[in-house]
C-alpha cells in the first residue's frame, strides 16, 4: 500500500524549513549593511569634532588668532560660517574625493600625511599580526590536542599573562632589557624610531636596519595578541574533538595525525578566520602605545600628536582611515565565513 502525503501538509513543512539563499544574495547583503555602517561611520566622523564646546577658531588657531577679522578669516578658509548642513555635504564630497583638509600642525594635506606613515603602520602591526595567528593557532591545535598537558598549561597560562599585561609596560620592559640593557645582559636592538637617520631606507642595508628596529615593536604586539588566536583555536578545536564524524574517521584506520588535520582542524579553523580577518582591518588604525613608546612614525603617533595640538583635520582623517579598515575587514571576514560555512547563509 502507498501512503500519499496531502499537498498541504508538504508545503507547510517546506515553509517552517529556513532557506538557505545563494552566495550572490549573501554577499549582496553584507556589501550593503557595510555601505550602511560607513555611512553612519562618515556622520559620527563629522559631528564627533563639531559638538565640542568653544569657539573652532580659537581651539584650531591654538590662541594665534587675536583679532575678530583673523578669526573671519579662519572661518572662511575651513568652511566654519557655513550652515550645519551644508558644512556635512561638503564634508562628504571632499571625502569621496580624497580632499581631507589642510594639517594644522604640518601644513601639507591630510591625504598625503596619511599616505606617508600609513606604511609604517602596515609594517609593523601587519607583520605582528601574522606572526601572533600563526603562532597562536599552532599552539591552539597543539595544547587542545593534548589537553591538560604540561604544555597545554604553560601555553595558555604564559599567553593570558602577556594578554593581561598593557602593550606600553610590555614595550618598556623590553626596552630596558633587551636595548638599553640590564645587569649582565647588554642593550642589543634599538630603542626607537624605524631605522637609523645616517641609512637609506630603500637600500639594502636600509631594509635590514629597518627589519632590525622592528624586531622590539613586533615582539611585543605578537605576544600581546597571541592569546587571541591561542584561545579561539583551542576552544573551536575542543568542540569538534567529540563530533562523531572524528570517530568515524578514526574507524577508517586514519591516524590521529591525519585525523587532527584532514577533519578536525578543518572545521575548527571556521571561527578563527573570523578573527584573523578582523584583526586585519586593525592594521591601518595601528597600535597607538606601541608607536608612541618605541617612536615608529606611523598612523597611531600621528594620532597621539594630533590631539595634543589639537588637529582635528588629521584626527578626523585617522579615525576615517581606521574605521574604513575595521568595516572592510568586518566585510571580509562575513564573505570568507559564508564561502566557507554555507549555513550562516540563511
Amino acid at each position: 500500500m502507498t501512503l500519499v502525503a496531502e499537498p498541504g501538509l508538504i508545503r507547510a513543512e517546506e515553509e517552517a524549513q529556513p532557506r538557505r539563499r545563494g552566495y550572490a544574495s549573501y554577499v549582496g547583503r553584507k556589501v550593503l549593511g557595510s555601505v550602511g555602517s560607513l555611512l553612519f561611520m562618515l556622520l559620527v566622523n563629522f559631528f564627533l569634532f563639531r559638538v565640542l564646546p568653544g569657539d573652532p577658531a580659537r581651539s584650531l588657531g591654538r590662541g594665534r588668532l587675536t583679532t575678530d577679522a583673523q578669526r573671519e578669516a579662519f572661518n572662511q578658509t575651513y568652511g566654519l560660517t557655513q550652515p550645519l548642513p551644508q558644512q556635512f555635504l561638503t564634508f562628504l564630497k571632499n571625502t569621496f574625493t580624497g580632499d581631507l583638509g589642510i594639517s594644522l600642525q604640518y601644513r601639507i594635506p591630510v591625504s598625503q600625511l596619511i599616505e606617508q606613515r600609513l606604511w609604517p603602520t602596515v609594517l609593523l602591526v601587519g607583520t605582528s599580526t601574522i606572526f601572533a595567528s600563526l603562532i597562536g593557532v599552532y599552539l591552539g591545535i597543539k595544547g587542545a590536542w593534548r589537553r591538560g598537558s604540561t604544555f597545554d598549561s604553560v601555553s595558555t597560562n604564559s599567553s593570558l599573562i602577556l594578554y593581561s599585561m598593557p602593550e606600553w609596560f610590555l614595550g618598556l620592559l623590553f626596552i630596558a632589557t633587551l636595548g638599553v640593557g640590564f645587569w649582565f645582559v647588554p642593550g642589543i636592538f634599538p630603542t626607537g624610531g624605524l631605522h637609523s637617520s645616517d641609512v637609506d631606507p630603500n637600500s639594502l642595508k636600509g631594509v635590514l636596519d629597518t627589519a632590525w628596529h622592528l624586531v622590539l615593536p613586533v615582539t611585543t604586539l605578537t605576544l600581546a595578541y597571541l592569546a587571541d588566536y591561542l584561545l579561539i583555536m583551542r576552544s573551536s578545536l575542543l568542540d569538534e574533538l567529540g563530533e562523531d564524524y572524528l570517530q568515524t574517521a578514526r574507524a577508517k584506520g586514519l591516524r590521529d595525525v591525519q585525523v587532527r588535520n584532514r577533519h578536525a582542524v578543518r572545521n575548527a579553523m571556521l571561527p578563527t578566520t573570523t578573527i584573523v580577518a578582523l584583526n586585519l582591518g586593525f592594521v591601518v588604525s595601528g597600535a597607538i602605545t606601541v608607536e608612541t613608546v618605541f617612536s615608529i612614525p606611523g598612523l597611531g603617533l600621528l594620532a597621539v600628536d594630533a590631539t595634543q595640538v589639537p588637529d582635528f583635520w588629521v584626527l578626523q582623517g585617522t579615525f576615517l582611515i581606521a574605521a574604513t579598515g575595521v568595516i572592510i575587514a568586518n566585510l571580509g571576514a562575513n564573505l570568507v565565513y559564508g564561502w566557507l560555512d554555507p549555513r550562516v547563509r540563511t
